[in-house]
């Protein structure tokens, strides 16, 4: 299986290795590397896959894109990282809901939210990915972060021989528990740095990183290199097909569903990586019949999807839901790509540069809507929606799950589908305990502590172990700074 940038309009696209694409991340051209085409699976291979644990499914679906990594080493990375100790109980659990909605819980990891279900494989991956092209230099990893992908990138590349980790998060642009988790992070080789800004700030700072040729050579002679953990790293995207096939496999096992029976996918997103992962699943052969796109009052997605036009000459929107408080959806160029080509990609991601926005053409949309629904959610209808669901059924959700579970609602009541929905729930609620605590009407507690711990008593479910650890912890990361000064860190770091 071989990779290509999508941006690359040469007649001959310069195409590597799977291992070549994860070490260096972004393609040199600024584009995002895709693979030459997408592996099928047969029938037979999906009854293979309901006899399996999730490493082995992990291994199996995982081996087809990386087929240069060695198949015994590929599945004990996968034993490693969805272990019981970094996964209590389960690495990818389903929750019913009401009316056939089924909640994909991928928040059960060290962290706390989905980001751990790619984070944790993904240094294996690179540390494996260094030895075969025969790397000596440091992968010195930048990171923008909306969140969570912050925490988990610094959990799993944590003393990981070989590699330094830099994450970039905009200061007032998370969480006050994702704050707390990534300024207490722990280990020889990570760095933590707020950045005066939104994400998008952050995001372009590190793309412009890594496109910049003489900070390149600097790095270089510094003995180290830039790699990146953000989804734009087919070494993270590519973990996030399979808990959308594991989790089919597991409705049909339990009997919700029978083999090729259909489904819908919600993903509530900023970046587009998780719903392009459940996309490529499609394109393997998951019976999806539907993808449900769930944005917050940062709506890009819905109206490009609705209009055609993505613009991110927008109003930024701060929610309570702050890890989709993105209005440059990285992840999207894939789909372009593979719905439009190279050429067209390659243009519309310029115009997106000199105009901040383009317009997609017709037939482009036209398949695009054939498959994507776009639906976004309001603070109010947000919160309405943790209610609901808590006072409802008694299920607690973190904001970002409540807007996936509200836009599966709106379209349900817009076209009366009413096919069976895997959710992907994206975070613990104890990640965002304020706002779940004030949408279920509890007294509002400006102490974090207090919040997390009155939330448990009043709800009867128990704060993660891996939060409740790091309320103890001493902060060490405080650093603040504007984007221009983002270069500066690697080096002295």
């Amino acid at each position: 299986m071989k990779y290509r940038s999508t941006r690359d309009i040469s007649k001959n696209p310069v195409y590597i290795t799977s291992a070549e694409a994860i070490k260096q991340g972004l393609a040199p051209d600024g584009g995002l590397y895709i693979p030459e085409s997408f592996p099928a699976l047969t029938h037979g291979d999906f009854e293979k896959l309901c006899a399996m644990d999730y490493a082995e499914r992990a291994a199996f679906v995982l081996g087809l894109f990386l087929d240069d990594y060695d198949k015994d080493a590929l599945l004990t990375s996968c034993r490693e990282a969805y272990s019981e100790k970094r996964f209590p109980g389960g690495a990818a659990p389903i929750h019913e809901m009401n009316d056939g909605i089924y909640s994909l819980e991928l928040w059960h990891g060290p962290t706390s939210a989905f980001k751990d279900m790619a984070l944790q494989i993904m240094p294996r991956l690179l540390s494996l990915a260094l030895q075969m092209t025969g790397e000596e230099r440091i992968a010195h990893i930048l990171v923008a972060t909306s969140g969570d992908t912050g925490k988990a990138a610094l959990e799993g590349y944590s003393d990981v021989d070989g590699v330094k980790i830099t994450v970039f998060y905009p200061v007032d642009g998370v969480s006050r528990m994702q704050k707390h988790q990534m300024q207490t992070t722990l280990g020889s080789n990570v760095y933590v740095a707020a950045v005066r800004g939104n994400f998008d700030d952050a995001q372009n700072g590190v793309k412009a990183i890594f496109s910049d040729k003489e900070l390149a050579k600097r790095a270089n002679e510094a003995g180290f290199f830039f790699g990146s953990a953000n989804s734009i790293n087919w070494g993270r995207l590519a973990p996030q097909i399979v808990y959308y096939i594991s989790a089919y496999c597991d409705l049909v096992n339990s009997g919700k569903i029978a083999h090729s029976d259909k489904i819908n996918v919600c993903v509530p997103t900023g970046n587009f990586g998780n719903i392009f992962a459940a996309y490529i699943a499609k394109m393997m052969g998951l019976p999806v019949n539907r993808f449900i796109v769930a944005s917050n009052s940062n709506n890009v997605l819905t109206d490009f999807i609705n209009t055609g036009v993505y613009d991110r000459t927008r109003e930024f929107k701060k929610t309570i839901s702050p890890s989709m408080d993105i209005l440059i959806s990285s992840n999207l160029e894939r789909l372009l790509f593979t719905l439009g080509g190279a050429d067209l990609t390659a243009d519309l991601m310029a115009e997106l540069k000199e105009n901040g926005k383009y317009t997609a053409p017709d037939a482009l949309m036209n398949t695009l809507r054939e498959n994507f629904s776009g639906y976004f959610m309001d603070e109010d209808e947000t919160k309405a929606a943790i209610a609901d669901s808590y006072k409802g059924q008694g299920y607690l959700i973190d904001p970002h799950t409540a807007v996936g579970y509200g836009c599966v609602n709106k379209y349900r009541a817009e076209t009366a589908d009413n096919t069976p929905v895997i959710l992907a729930s994206t975070a613990s609620p104890y990640k965002f305990a304020p706002a779940v605590a004030e949408a279920i009407d509890l007294p509002e507690n400006e102490d974090i502590f207090a919040c997390l711990t009155e939330l448990s008593k009043a709800t009867g479910t128990e704060i993660p172990a891996p939060l409740a650890n790091t309320l103890g912890m001493e902060i060490r990361f405080t650093e603040v700074l504007d984007p221009r000064d983002m270069p500066t860190v690697p080096f002295r770091v």
